[in-house]
């Protein structure tokens, strides 16, 4: 049975779907934030109406588990936004979190150095906001956006001398990340375990990370 396009609209207003979604057919990979939940300023601020949760605890249901949240949030801050009985993937697919699994106790950090280099950022740019994601840091500039020029600079630098780790942008972000931690990667490899295997993978997202 199809889904009309109609019947997913409600996991995210305004969002017209370019085909039907099968539920017996297609892998369904959601982005967190600016995709299920409005970007905000502040992201602990972020969690999901409970009409919004049972949407998508029903159509993870009529899928037969086949759906994933993405997201580059820290799998542990992910886990009190999302459900348990839908498949979580956290820091840019650094960690997996199977239905009815919690994610484990510790998070790996990011490194001492670069810790207190972006924070020394954030204090150099009154208005940027560093958010700890794990071994993620993702320096957000949205209520300065004329800074954008100057971070992108200093971060080449700070992040490239940084073995292990490589920047990458988004929408009003910069974020410092491990080498190897991937969407593209988590889902490919959820792509060849069951539920998800034999499907074709469809991923519904805001940005290009």
């Amino acid at each position: 049975m199809m889904l009309e396009p109609d019947m997913t609209t409600q996991a995210s207003d305004g969002f017209e779907p370019p085909f039907p979604l099968d539920p017996g057919g297609h892998a369904l990979f959601l982005d967190f934030d600016g995709t299920l939940a409005e970007l905000q300023s502040n992201p602990d601020t972020v969690f999901l109406a409970a009409d919004r949760i049972r949407v998508l605890q029903a159509l993870s249901a009529r899928m037969n588990s086949a759906l994933a949240v993405v997201s580059g949030r820290d799998v542990r801050d992910l886990d009190r936004r999302i459900p348990g009985d839908i498949w979580r993937v956290g820091g840019h697919g650094s960690d997996i979190c199977a239905p009815g699994q919690r994610p484990r106790a510790f998070a790996p950090t990011a490194p001492d150095a670069l810790h207190r280099a972006l924070f020394g950022l954030t204090e150099a740019h009154p208005g940027t906001r560093l958010e700890v994601k794990g071994p993620v840091l993702a320096l957000h500039y949205r209520q300065t956006p004329e800074a954008k020029t100057a971070l992108e600079r200093a971060l080449t630098e700070i992040v490239g001398q940084q073995a292990g780790y490589s920047l990458q942008s988004g929408k009003m972000v910069f974020e410092a990340k491990p080498d190897g931690a991937s969407k593209a990667r988590a889902i490919a490899r959820l792509m060849q375990m069951p539920p998800f295997r034999g499907r074709q993978p469809v991923m519904v997202g805001d940005d290009v990370t």
